[in-house]
């Protein structure tokens, strides 16, 4: 059977469109593992209120903030019209009441209230509505992957909670730092360790544009820690065995290096804890360095068969040497 000329020539044009759609695709299944740590400043979108305690007045102890209905982990947006994105702020415009009702208005969960509260002097004379409050966050994470084509990166492969409440922190700004490791608290059962790293506000990376469930993300403006190194294949989560595995860790200076792994335990995509994998260290260095896996390693990329599989995210307490993973599947899910 012969073809005409029109339809030779849109067979041609659509098997050319296959291919290229074929390589984009190719692209964006393939990335940069970095396994470096990184310093991470936040800023709060408000304040986060992360305990309530009462104030010592001339008449006696109250808590003007709790009596009006506000909760832990609840977050301050505004004082009266005035919005507030500090500690400072917030006690600015308590003090300017002189002790006369103001309005908060709150984000808690997924809705906005506004409450009522009478602000009290303190035996100082300082008015106070008895809340301690969060208003930036920061710490040590490591870099699980980057796009080379445009920047975005994704870490830790959970999000930055506040350590008092378990409130996944609203995030207004934030920024990357380059890292090194200085030292290491050995993790062993019943409690776990941590890298000890060192950071300087004056040597940015890039930013933080989102702190999500399944990792923070935003767009790496340096690319020192990435320069030299080769995109892998990123695998489906239904490509993940049990068997070997490694990671990739930087738990001294600022060496990254490759450490063996078994993946024990493959959860399925529904888990509610949004667990991937069950992982447990096998290499002898990294056993008698660290324990296995500890604070500050979150975001470690775990490979497999020449592909990206997904990061490391917490560790068992008792018992240092395992911890979970989550896919990189459901991380790249979260980074939209």
């Amino acid at each position: 059977m012969q073809l005409s000329k029109a339809k030779k020539f849109a067979i041609s044009l659509f098997l050319a469109l296959a291919m290229l759609v074929s390589a984009s695709a190719a692209d964006v299944a393939s990335l940069i593992p970095i396994g470096h740590t990184v310093g991470i400043q936040m800023q709060a979108d408000g304040v986060l209120v992360v305990h309530l305690q009462d104030v010592e007045t001339g008449n006696g102890a109250s808590c003007p903030a709790r009596d009006a209905g506000v909760c832990e982990g609840d977050l301050i947006l505004r004082v009266n019209d005035a919005a507030v994105s500090s500690n400072d702020g917030l006690q600015k415009q308590v003090a300017l009441s002189g002790g006369q009702p103001v309005e908060l208005t709150l984000a808690r969960e997924d809705s906005t209230r506004t409450v009522t509260v009478t602000p009290c002097a303190d035996r100082d004379g300082t008015y106070r509505i008895g809340v301690l409050a969060r208003d930036s966050m920061a710490g040590i994470g490591t870099l699980t992957y980057v796009d080379p084509e445009t920047g975005a990166y994704g870490s830790l492969g959970h999000g930055v909670c506040d350590s008092e409440t378990g409130v996944l922190m609203p995030l207004r700004a934030g920024s990357l730092l380059y890292s090194v490791v200085g030292s290491v608290q050995r993790g062993k059962a019943g409690e776990p360790g941590a890298l000890q790293g060192e950071f300087s506000p004056g040597n940015p990376l890039g930013t933080v544009e989102e702190n999500t469930e399944y990792g923070i993300f935003g767009k790496l403006t340096d690319s020192s820690l990435y320069a030299s190194l080769e995109s892998v294949p990123v695998a489906d989560a239904e490509e993940i065995r049990t068997g070997p595995a490694e990671i990739r860790a930087n738990v001294e200076g600022d060496r990254v290096q490759t450490y063996s792994v078994q993946v024990v335990k493959v959860y399925p995509k529904d888990d509610v804890y949004g667990r991937g994998m069950l992982l447990h260290v096998t290499d002898p260095a990294l056993l008698k360095q660290t324990g296995g896996i500890v604070q500050g390693m979150s975001g470690s990329p775990i490979l497999q068969n020449g592909k990206l599989i997904g990061a490391v995210t917490h560790v068992l307490v008792n018992d240092p040497s395992r911890g979970y993973g989550i896919s990189m599947e459901r991380m790249l899910e979260a980074a939209g």
